[in-house]
């Protein structure tokens, strides 16, 4: 069996470092299974993207598309053309996708016209938010799939109510926690620590790459003082996307606890967090290793297609709401914060499931 796995943007790499070590360990045991990593250069940033490559242990891609940056319209494009063209070049009997970024719908779209079947790793979440680029990228992605393989029964249940067949999806939990789980012993402190004078519970990481939040001067601007104010007593840490540091360039806050810094790698952001008093984002995945932590999360969104975290985990959705905000910080700082729960089937095995049933699925045999 010959698999494509795509990877797109820096999420992708989480999620697919446990599944080629799944496929790995299956032909170590002789198992007829192969795979090509695509990269499609979504995210080309070393910090977003190769740094990956190396901390989390994956292969070189057997190619890389380089689409790099454009429009939503040019950059969709330029996936489905190099991804073609590698089809065409290295035929193979499933194209697996994960996510929700331009590449996942991209290459499913191209898979499913020639004639490939596509499993979609993350299938079935919705925020409902039709504003956002990755809702219409899952709803796409997920119209075409053959294989749903889920991280939730919410996301069951979503797949369901669009009359996908029920035989064709897959409880296997997250993927990302599996990558969470193989490597939180080996985070590792970034040198702004000590150089910021960090101190363990004693500080905030912010992050913010939504277009709602940083696509308009004003309104960005008004979210950063209000979490400047409201977190007057720590240190913000803010590692800044590359989309949002143009906006920075041009806005002059003077947030004296804000802390502006480069993109870290997996093993060092994560450090940050594991060590952190708060998480403040409008990330979906960041709430899902929090909520693994036992990190308090709030989600600076209006909606989230990881309802789990907040009926379990340990975040909140607050938008943009100031009352919301003073309102959740007090309670942390007070201890009152709800502790969460891990959600069923995040317990780092999810990549094993995920290969079993592929296995099972084309009887595939030594």
């Amino acid at each position: 069996m010959k698999i494509s796995i795509v990877a797109g943007a820096r999420p992708n790499f989480m999620k697919i470092a446990p599944i080629i070590d799944a496929i790995k360990i299956k032909q170590n045991q002789g198992l007829d299974i192969s795979f090509r990593l695509i990269h499609t250069g979504q995210h080309y940033d070393k910090n977003l993207s190769d740094t990956f490559f190396q901390e989390l242990g994956i292969p070189l891609p057997n190619i890389n598309l380089e689409v790099k940056s454009g429009s939503q319209a040019e950059q969709t494009a330029a996936i489905m053309i190099g991804f073609e063209k590698e089809l065409f070049k290295f035929p193979a009997d499933l194209v697996l996708v994960v996510g929700d970024v331009t590449s996942t719908m991209a290459c499913s779209i191209v898979a499913k016209k020639e004639g490939v079947k596509v499993a979609h790793v993350e299938a079935g979440i919705r925020s409902g938010d039709m504003s956002m680029p990755e809702e219409i990228n899952r709803i796409v992605t997920d119209s075409l799939t053959d294989f749903y393989f889920t991280t939730s029964t919410y996301a069951n249940e979503n797949l369901l109510k669009l009359g996908v067949e029920e035989g064709k999806i897959f409880f296997v939990g997250n993927v990302m926690i599996d990558t969470l789980l193989n490597n939180i012993s080996k985070f590792n402190e970034p040198p702004i620590f000590n150089r910021l004078g960090l101190n363990s519970q004693k500080y905030i990481v912010l992050t913010l790459h939504r277009p709602s939040n940083v696509d308009e001067e004003k309104v960005f601007a008004d979210l950063m003082q209000n979490i400047s104010r409201i977190a007057k007593d720590f240190k913000i840490i803010f590692p800044v996307h590359p989309r949002t540091k143009k906006l920075l360039e041009g806005l002059n806050l003077n947030l004296p606890n804000v802390h502006y810094i480069e993109p870290l790698g997996y093993l060092q952001f994560n450090f940050l967090v594991k060590n952190s008093f708060l998480v403040m984002t409008d990330s979906g995945g960041i709430t899902e290793e929090t909520t693994v932590m036992g990190i308090p999360c709030l989600t600076l969104r209006n909606s989230t297609e990881r309802p789990e975290t907040c009926d379990f985990g340990t975040n909140m959705l607050i938008g943009s709401d100031v009352g919301l905000m003073e309102e959740a910080i007090t309670k942390i700082v007070a201890g009152k914060w709800q502790k969460g729960s891990v959600p069923e089937l995040w317990d780092g095995n999810a990549a094993i499931r995920i290969v079993d049933v592929l296995i099972k699925l084309y009887n595939i045999k030594p």
